[in-house]
Protein backbone atom coordinates (compact mmCIF):
# COMPACT_ATOMS: atom_id res chain seq x y z
CA UNK A 1 0.00 0.00 0.00
CA UNK A 2 1.46 3.40 -0.92
CA UNK A 3 2.52 5.72 1.88
CA UNK A 4 -0.23 8.28 2.47
CA UNK A 5 -0.03 11.93 1.47
CA UNK A 6 -0.13 12.91 5.15
CA UNK A 7 2.97 10.81 5.91
CA UNK A 8 4.73 12.24 2.85
CA UNK A 9 4.03 15.76 4.12
CA UNK A 10 5.43 14.90 7.56
CA UNK A 11 8.56 13.58 5.85
CA UNK A 12 8.79 16.69 3.66
CA UNK A 13 8.75 18.88 6.79
CA UNK A 14 11.89 17.09 8.05
CA UNK A 15 13.83 17.33 4.78
CA UNK A 16 16.15 20.12 3.74
CA UNK A 17 14.33 22.99 1.99
CA UNK A 18 13.81 22.46 -1.73
CA UNK A 19 14.19 18.67 -1.76
CA UNK A 20 11.61 16.97 -3.99
CA UNK A 21 10.32 13.61 -2.75
CA UNK A 22 10.44 10.91 -5.43
CA UNK A 23 9.78 7.72 -3.42
CA UNK A 24 8.83 6.79 0.14
CA UNK A 25 8.61 3.27 1.55
CA UNK A 26 8.74 1.61 4.96
CA UNK A 27 11.58 -0.69 5.96
CA UNK A 28 12.58 -2.59 9.11
CA UNK A 29 16.21 -2.91 10.21
CA UNK A 30 17.19 -6.52 10.80
CA UNK A 31 19.71 -6.57 13.40
CA UNK A 32 21.95 -6.07 15.91
CA UNK A 33 20.96 -5.19 18.45
CA UNK A 34 17.26 -5.27 17.52
CA UNK A 35 14.75 -4.61 14.77
CA UNK A 36 13.38 -1.11 14.28
CA UNK A 37 10.97 0.48 11.78
CA UNK A 38 12.10 3.23 9.41
CA UNK A 39 10.85 5.22 6.45
CA UNK A 40 13.16 5.46 3.43
CA UNK A 41 12.66 8.74 1.58
CA UNK A 42 14.31 9.14 -1.82
CA UNK A 43 14.50 12.72 -3.04
CA UNK A 44 16.10 14.39 -6.02
CA UNK A 45 19.19 15.08 -3.83
CA UNK A 46 19.46 12.38 -1.18
CA UNK A 47 18.23 9.19 0.40
CA UNK A 48 17.09 9.91 3.93
CA UNK A 49 16.30 7.31 6.54
CA UNK A 50 13.71 8.48 9.07
CA UNK A 51 13.20 6.86 12.44
CA UNK A 52 9.53 6.44 13.30
CA UNK A 53 7.46 6.96 16.42
CA UNK A 54 7.27 4.03 18.79
CA UNK A 55 3.63 3.12 18.28
CA UNK A 56 3.07 4.47 14.77
CA UNK A 57 5.52 2.79 12.41
CA UNK A 58 4.62 5.02 9.47
CA UNK A 59 5.04 8.38 11.16
CA UNK A 60 8.52 9.93 11.00
CA UNK A 61 10.06 11.22 14.21
CA UNK A 62 13.46 12.36 12.99
CA UNK A 63 16.32 11.90 10.55
CA UNK A 64 18.35 8.77 11.35
CA UNK A 65 20.80 8.97 8.43
CA UNK A 66 21.26 10.69 5.08
CA UNK A 67 23.05 9.26 2.05
CA UNK A 68 23.98 10.79 -1.32
CA UNK A 69 21.36 10.32 -4.03
CA UNK A 70 23.80 8.20 -6.02
CA UNK A 71 23.65 5.52 -3.31
CA UNK A 72 22.20 2.25 -4.59
CA UNK A 73 19.29 0.74 -2.71
CA UNK A 74 19.29 -2.55 -4.61
CA UNK A 75 19.63 -5.15 -5.66
CA UNK A 76 16.89 -6.60 -3.51
CA UNK A 77 18.07 -9.81 -1.88
CA UNK A 78 15.68 -12.55 -0.85
CA UNK A 79 16.72 -13.87 2.55
CA UNK A 80 13.36 -15.36 3.38
CA UNK A 81 11.86 -11.95 2.75
CA UNK A 82 13.03 -9.09 0.51
CA UNK A 83 15.93 -7.07 1.92
CA UNK A 84 18.14 -4.17 0.92
CA UNK A 85 21.39 -2.95 2.43
CA UNK A 86 21.95 0.71 3.20
CA UNK A 87 24.89 2.09 5.15
CA UNK A 88 25.99 -1.39 6.22
CA UNK A 89 22.60 -2.27 7.74
CA UNK A 90 20.16 -4.77 6.25
CA UNK A 91 16.54 -3.67 6.00
CA UNK A 92 13.49 -5.79 5.24
CA UNK A 93 10.98 -4.33 2.78
CA UNK A 94 7.53 -5.60 1.88
CA UNK A 95 7.16 -7.35 -1.48
CA UNK A 96 5.06 -4.48 -2.81
CA UNK A 97 8.01 -2.07 -2.51
CA UNK A 98 10.49 -4.11 -4.57
CA UNK A 99 9.39 -2.17 -7.66
CA UNK A 100 9.89 1.12 -5.80
CA UNK A 101 13.49 0.17 -4.95
CA UNK A 102 14.13 -0.77 -8.59
CA UNK A 103 12.55 2.47 -9.87
CA UNK A 104 14.60 4.62 -7.46
CA UNK A 105 17.82 2.95 -8.60
CA UNK A 106 16.85 3.20 -12.27
CA UNK A 107 16.11 6.92 -11.90
CA UNK A 108 19.57 7.54 -10.45
CA UNK A 109 21.67 5.14 -12.51
CA UNK A 110 19.87 4.51 -15.80
CA UNK A 111 17.13 7.12 -16.31
CA UNK A 112 16.78 6.16 -19.99
CA UNK A 113 15.26 2.85 -18.87
CA UNK A 114 12.27 4.51 -17.21
CA UNK A 115 9.01 4.78 -19.15
CA UNK A 116 7.64 8.24 -19.89
CA UNK A 117 5.02 9.59 -17.51
CA UNK A 118 1.67 9.02 -19.29
CA UNK A 119 0.01 11.85 -17.30
CA UNK A 120 2.72 14.46 -16.71
CA UNK A 121 0.25 17.22 -15.79
CA UNK A 122 -1.25 15.43 -12.79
Amino acid sequence: MPVSAAIRERCRALLRPGEDIRYVFPAVSLGPPHTAPFLVVVTDRSITLFSTKMFTRNEPSGVWATYPRRTRLGPVEHRGSPTIELGGTVYEVDDEYIAVVAAADAEAFSPGDLPRDPLPDL
